[in-house]
């Protein structure tokens, strides 16, 4: 690291620049950053090209107090949240910064208790109202106002008079009938008519009297008034030139960007000041999880040759037909099932809701929570139902079927190698609800189910079931009667660090097509939360994926990439390739896991130039016009406020007919949730959480009495500090078995995973639930 340059004062002799070192984690310690001291206040930047557009934190000197460690530290805090723990070179850098910091901080403190002063005149540091702006207009707006409310004065006073007038009047009157010295109860009445009226008027003078001091007063503070506005006004003209800078420097990103795209040569030069897609952060929040190195592309596409693509004509053709014909064959098969099934044309869809009731906005206090919870397994924190969304991890993993027409399409598809397009389009479509779903789902109870029932809809029949707790799994079974089936055994990994919370999904996705056999699996990639504790939660998906055709032996490798402030390309980019058995590229995918993915046919592959230091050559792909695969259907109307479901997702807790005891629309705390009464939601949650555990502790102990049986008959003992062999507490574990699906070794990838047995849609055609447990 170089030695940090010497502050010093600009010729004004009011704004010191300098490098100093800032404390900024445990991990880091101190890193170098760009100070600039001005108008009394401190701000820092990561260098000096960030101060044209991006600045780390900022803190007013007026309220802050500036105090010495030793020879070279000292601390600058505003008794809030910012405190800025700093260390200089040496000593006389020091000196020189705590010398120019109590200037400062005298000066706005001054400036501070001028702008207070309830004077008439205006401060010299308050700029005057420029002509033909809001300053005039607001003053007119004050003096009108203090016109009007001196008539309305005006008019009590004369209210008042007349008030008098009359009055005085009365009350001669009545010494005249006083004076006649009547007796009895008329004179009592007169002397109290009397007395009232005097306290009448006594009462109006009072009024009148207090009308007329507000006047008085709003008259001696309206130059404090017209001030204050003043000052607001100058606050929105700065406003509105930042804001007008920032919309300057994001049209050259986004022209720099189309200039970049539009290139058909690579280009490994990075950029190291230009600002990323989203909001800057205070010092290491932008990417602590990601560093800010910019990985270079795998692989560049370009436009094919046009030459070549006449040399290819008849393979281009091939290729057009066969889109056309697989084109053809979806738009017709809604009218192709109709004439299998006439049957369901007489029977009308039933209607979807297409609202939940609006989310309620209650407060907590996320870090009085969370505090204590670094660390554990995200699973195993107990959490209130504020962090949730009305619907269950089972519902959540339900929703993968947001987008099931690419597997109907891929059904249909006579090239695997386009149908593998079609499975990774699939894939990536999955994570397209979680850009704006910062809800955590309901954990799930051991042997809760859910059910998808779409048949008539859509084709498919869907089945989840919890079939773990510790950790916990969920297995998924789907069927489709256009000829493909899907499952699927996820366990959930996640971990809170305080600043991110990481979800690592565990298990593979499987997908049978009837047409050739085709066999496709795939893992899910990391999800992480950012800005748990501090700042608005986003959600980025990142890492990479092998969709692979075991039946085949094609291979895509789809990779997604992490957000990074530096990076210049656009935000939840995923690119891929497919590759046949021989590792030949034919299909070059490309877009976001947000919006959209395209893929474009490969005409012609070669080596292109060095990627960087690390010496690999990136492959440079020309490929025929892209093709848009998957698009993400558009955010309802009111989303924000039901919790940013989309379609699909509004209608998984609807209650229906049929449904089994354990299914997930009967869970009490979820459906208390939905309609608005968290605080019920919450004491229901917490009775169903006490029973299950009341039932594992049953059926732990159930376990035991087996393994103490079967010992006693080989003669062997056991006592309780045996509970805590890891081979006892697994054999505990494996008391539990699931009601629908059976434990076994998966031929493909030999993982032990629970594969549908049969039998729940036959169960729930006779409405017969015996075997259920009672979880609710």
């Amino acid at each position: 690291m170089s030695e940090p340059k010497t502050p010093t004062p600009t010729p004004a002799g009011d704004t010191y620049k300098g490098w100093v070192f800032k404390w900024t984690n445990y991990i880091k310690g101190y890193q170098r950053r760009w100070f600039v001291l001005s108008n009394g206040l401190l701000s820092y930047y990561r260098t000096q090209a960030e101060m044209g557009h991006t600045c780390r934190g900022t803190i007013n000197l007026a309220t802050a107090t500036i105090t010495v460690d030793d020879a070279c530290n000292f601390v600058i805090s505003n008794g809030g949240a910012q405190t800025y723990h700093l260390k200089a070179s040496c000593e006389v850098e020091r000196q020189r910064w705590i010398t120019a910091l109590e200037l400062a901080k005298a000066k706005a403190a001054r400036m501070q208790a001028e702008s207070d002063d309830s004077g008439d005149d205006f401060s010299p540091s308050s700029p005057p109202a420029a002509p033909g702006q809001g300053g005039s207009s607001q003053n007119s707006e004050v003096q009108s106002a203090l016109r009007t409310l001196g008539s309305k004065v005006e008019d009590l006073s004369t209210c008042n008079d007349l008030i008098s007038k009359h009055g005085s009047a009365l009350q001669r009157s009545l010494s005249e009938l006083d004076s006649l010295r009547l007796t009895g109860e008329a004179g009592d009445k007169i002397r109290q008519v009397t007395e009232r009226a005097t306290l009448f008027r006594i009462t109006s003078n009072a009024m009148i009297n207090a009308c007329r001091d507000f006047l008085a007063l709003a008259q001696a503070h309206s130059k404090r008034w017209q001030k204050a506005l003043q000052a607001e006004r100058d606050q929105r003209v700065r406003l509105e030139e930042t804001l007008e800078q920032l919309a300057k420097q994001h049209n050259n990103l986004e022209r720099a960007f189309r200039g970049a795209g539009q290139s058909n040569t690579a280009t490994d030069s990075k950029s190291s000041s230009g600002p990323g897609k989203g909001e800057a952060s205070d010092e290491d929040d932008d990417n602590e999880f990601f560093d800010a190195m910019e990985e270079a592309p795998e692989f560049i596409t370009v436009p094919a040759d046009p030459q070549l693509h006449k040399r290819s004509s008849s393979n281009v053709s091939g290729f057009n037909s066969e889109i056309c014909a697989d084109d053809q064959s979806l738009n017709e098969e809604p009218l192709a099932m109709n004439q299998e099934s006439p049957s369901q044309e007489l029977v009308p869809l039933k209607k979807r809701r297409t609202r939940i009731p609006d989310k309620p906005n209650y407060s907590l206090n996320l870090w009085s929570i969370m505090k204590n919870c670094i660390g554990k397994e995200l699973s195993k924190i107990p959490m209130p139902v504020n962090f949730n969304e009305p619907i269950s991890m089972l519902q959540r993993l339900s929703e993968d079927l947001e987008y099931h027409e690419l597997l109907d399409k891929a059904g249909k598809c006579q090239s695997t190698l386009e149908q593998m397009c079609y499975v990774a389009a699939f894939s990536v479509s999955s994570y397209s609800t979680t850009v704006h779903r910062t809800g955590k789902p309901f954990n799930p109870l051991l042997g809760e189910t859910f059910e998808l029932d779409r048949r008539r809809e859509s084709g498919y029949r869907s089945l989840c079931e919890q079939v773990s707790h510790h950790p916990p799994a969920a297995a998924h079974h789907v069927i489709s009667d256009r000829g493909w089936t899907l499952r699927q055994e996820i366990t959930v990994a996640s971990k809170f660090r305080g600043k991110y919370l990481s979800i690592m999904p565990l298990g593979t996705i499987h997908a049978v097509f009837e047409k050739g056999n085709n066999h496709y699996t795939w893992k899910k990639v990391t999800t992480t939360v950012h800005n748990i504790i501090v700042g608005k939660l986003w959600i980025d998906q990142s890492g990479e994926i092998d969709v692979v055709n075991h039946t085949t032996g094609d291979r895509c490798h789809l990779k997604f990439a992490p957000y990074s402030y530096f990076s210049r390309d656009v935000a939840r980019k995923v690119t891929g390739v497919v590759m046949d058995k021989d590792g030949k590229a034919h299909y070059v995918l490309s877009g976001t896991w947000d919006e959209k993915m395209e893929f474009s046919r490969v005409m012609q592959s070669s080596r292109g130039g060095e990627n960087g230091t690390e010496g690999k050559q990136k492959t440079v792909y020309q490929t025929l016009k892209a093709r848009e695969v998957w698009r993400k259907n558009p955010i309802l109307d009111g989303a924000e406020s039901m919790y940013f479901f989309t379609a699909l997702a509004l209608t998984l807790n609807e209650p229906e007919e049929g449904m089994a005891p354990t299914d997930s629309r009967r869970r009490p705390d979820q459906r208390l949730m939905e309609d608005g009464r968290w605080e019920e939601a919450n004491a229901e949650k917490q009775r169903l959480e006490e029973k299950q555990r009341i039932a594992r502790r049953e059926r732990e102990r159930e376990a035991v009495s087996q393994r103490t049986s079967s010992q006693s008959e080989e003669g062997e003992t056991i006592d309780e500090d045996s509970l805590t062999d890891p081979s006892l507490k697994s054999a505990l574990h494996d008391n539990y078995r699931a009601l629908w699906f059976d434990r076994c070794e998966d031929k493909i990838t030999g993982e032990q995973v629970h594969i549908y047995k049969g039998g729940y849609w036959e169960n729930k055609d006779r409405g017969n639930w015996e075997g259920c447990p009672d979880i609710f």
